[in-house]
């Protein structure tokens, strides 16, 4: 350890570029035998955000940010473009509404739309709304929510009154630029959120055409769980420069979820449902399914049977979508049964059973899934069943996941046909190489 006469030396010597705390602790600093600096803990009110935000921040009770947002809110306040990836629950939102907010300020009245927010949902725009004008409600900027589902006047009438922010999903933004009400030449900052869901439901081209919309020298903010060769290769030209900010880009299911598959006949997995429902104390479950009638059909099978339970799918209208995502939220009803709509984006907290009675299409769509529950380092249980015929994606999903997934078996449950169980020390099978010319060619005879 300096004595004092050299620590002031060496303070007054760097005076004009540090502070004694940055000296001591910060990045870069000196060190001296048996002195060990403690690392310092980067903060909000670190990032230089505005006193109106970092208010709100503090009401909420945050203190230090995620690594996507520490990571992506310096470069998003410099102006640069930014693709950010990371799970689903790492606060991605929150990532680029912060530094928006701040470049933004007050509101404008009667000005045209400063920002615009592009998603995959409505469910997923309406929640981005909410996290604006819950961070911003001191600086109050305007926001307008633009989706479909529901009638165009109340969006008309928001942006004749001036919106800083227009959150939208990529249909209905367009019906209103096809009409005329509003153009986006005025957006300063474009945010594509989710990229890689609405690549999955084919909203690609409709972005593309929304960006060609858009002024040519805005910030880009690209936003997502997955950036796929192919997301990077369709937005090149819309990005100037980016920087990339990856935060756990390798989807893997979170440590605080017990996962575990249940093998079963097809015509028994609503059987084998209903028992794994009554072994367990259901505080709040989500149960996935593939398709939209077959959620329709399970939560029409748990209401017979008196379960408190409501279906959300994207063929329900709008307001029977917001009533069933609010009913689970607090609570009036335990289960809900959705399609893959309510795997990514959504801010569903205290989900403590997550059950996909079909395995999902998608490998990286089981992580989305059993995400929802073991969020926030709370613990969590998710269970697949699976019948014959969907043995060929549970492989997919352990080779995603680069991990076998636990199987199980139901005590006192009446199989028609007992189930295999693999043993926990089997490693899933293989799939054997054909390198032959044969398997090029097809088979000789």
């Amino acid at each position: 350890m300096p004595d004092i006469p050299q620590l002031c030396f060496l303070l007054d010597s760097q005076r004009n570029t540090r502070t004694l705390r940055d000296f001591l602790i910060g990045p870069g600093c000196v060190s001296w035998p048996g002195f060990s600096p403690r690392p310092h803990i980067m903060t909000f009110h670190d990032l230089g955000l505005d006193e109106s935000i970092l208010k709100s921040i503090d009401e909420f009770g945050f203190t230090t940010p995620t690594p996507i947002q520490a990571g992506s809110i310096p470069h998003i306040l410099e102006g640069k473009d930014v693709i950010g990836s990371a799970q689903t629950g790492t606060g991605k939102t929150a990532a680029y509404a912060l530094p928006i907010l701040h470049r933004l300020g007050g509101h404008k009245k009667g000005a045209p739309p400063r920002c615009l927010v592009l998603g995959p949902t409505r469910e997923l725009a309406a929640q981005v709304e909410d996290q604006f004008g819950s961070y911003g409600k001191y600086c109050a900027p305007k926001c307008c929510l633009i989706h479909g589902g529901v009638g165009y006047g109340k969006q008309l009438d928001e942006l004749r009154e001036g919106a800083d922010v227009v959150i939208a999903t990529p249909g209905r933004l367009l019906d209103h630029l096809q009409q005329g009400n509003f153009d986006l030449r005025s957006v300063e900052v474009l945010v594509l959120d989710e990229v890689d869901r609405m690549l999955d439901m084919g909203f690609i081209d409709d972005v593309q055409r929304i960006i060609k919309m858009c002024n040519a020298n805005r910030q880009t903010l690209l936003f997502s769980a997955t950036v796929s060769d192919d997301i990077k290769r369709l937005v090149a030209k819309s990005l100037k420069d980016p920087v990339e900010v990856s935060i756990g880009i390798k989807l893997t299911p979170a440590e605080t979820v017990k996962h575990e598959v249940y093998p079963v006949g097809a015509m028994q997995k609503f059987d084998l449902l209903i028992a794994l429902i009554d072994s367990m104390e259901v505080d709040s479950m989500i149960i996935f399914c593939r398709m939209k009638v077959g959620a329709d059909r399970i939560a029409r099978w748990l209401q017979e049977r008196d379960y408190s339970c409501v279906a959300m799918h994207s063929n329900l209208q709008q307001k029977a979508r917001t009533k069933a995502l609010e009913q689970f939220k607090d609570g009036t009803m335990k289960i809900l049964v959705a399609t893959d709509i309510a795997s990514r984006g959504l801010d569903i907290a205290n989900v403590t059973h997550v059950i996909n009675y079909d395995v999902p299409e998608h490998a990286e769509d089981y992580v989305h899934r059993i995400g929802r529950t073991g969020r926030a380092q709370r613990e969590g249980d998710a269970m697949t069943l699976v019948a014959p015929d969907e043995q060929a994606k549970l492989d997919a999903i352990e080779k995603f996941i680069d991990q076998p997934i636990k199987q199980r078996k139901l005590d006192d449950f009446n199989y028609f046909h007992e189930p295999i169980i693999r043993s926990e020390s089997a490693a899933p099978p293989k799939r054997r190489k054909r390198n032959s010319a044969s398997s090029r060619f097809g088979r000789r005879r």
